[in-house]
C-alpha cells in the first residue's frame, strides 16, 4: 500500500530525492516506522543517483550499503527485482522453519544460511514466498491453526508436550 502511494506520486529517484520529507511520510504512513523509512527512501534515492546512475544495484554488498536496507530487503530486491537466486527470510520464515524443525536457529541470518543448504537454489525465492504466506495465514505467531495444518505429522511444534494454545496440539 505504501509503495503504491509513493510510486503513484514519484516515479524516479530524482523526484523522490527532491520531494519534501513530510509528503513522503504522508504517502508511506501505512508502513511502520514511516518517518525513519521516509528519510531512508529519500537518502537512498540520492545515493542511487550519485553512485549508480539512478539504477538499483544488483549485488548484496551494494544493496546492504544503502540506508535502511537490511538483508531481507536486499534478498527481496535480488530475488524479485533481478531474478537472482536469494532466500528472503522474514519473521514468518524464521518462525515456521524452527517450528517445523527444519532448522534450529536463533536469527533470520542463521535461518537463511540453513535453508539454503536444505532447498535447491532454483526454489529459494518461491519457497520464501510460500513460507511467508503459510506463516501469515496458518502458522501464525499466536494461535497457530495447527488443527487445520497438513504438516501436523512432521511438525515438532504441533507435537510438543505443552500446547502453546488450544488450537494446536496432537
Amino acid at each position: 500500500m505504501a509503495s503504491s502511494k509513493l510510486f503513484a506520486n514519484y516515479t524516479t529517484p530524482e523526484e523522490i530525492a527532491s520531494a519534501p520529507i513530510r509528503k513522503i511520510e504522508r504517502l508511506i504512513k501505512a508502513a511502520g516506522f514511516f518517518r525513519a523509512k521516509a528519510r531512508h527512501i529519500r537518502e537512498t534515492s540520492s545515493i542511487l543517483i550519485e553512485r549508480h546512475g539512478g539504477g538499483v544495484p544488483s549485488t548484496m554488498e551494494e544493496l546492504l550499503s544503502l540506508p535502511g536496507v537490511g538483508r531481507k530487503t536486499a534478498n527481496c530486491v535480488l530475488a524479485y527485482g533481478f531474478n537472482i537466486s536469494a532466500f528472503p527470510v522474514d519473521v514468518h520464515v524464521h518462525r515456521i522453519s524452527n517450528r517445523l524443525g527444519l532448522v534450529s536457529t536463533r536469527s533470520p541470518i542463521e535461518t537463511e544460511e540453513a535453508l539454503k543448504r536444505i532447498f535447491p537454489e532454483e526454489t529459494w525465492s518461491e519457497m520464501s514466498l510460500l513460507m511467508i504466506g503459510f506463516g501469515r495465514d496458518l502458522c501464525r505467531p499466536r494461535m497457530p491453526k495447527c488443527s487445520e495444518c497438513g504438516l501436523n505429522a512432521i511438525c515438532e511444534y504441533a507435537h510438543r508436550e505443552v500446547p502453546h494454545d488450544l488450537s494446536c496440539g496432537t
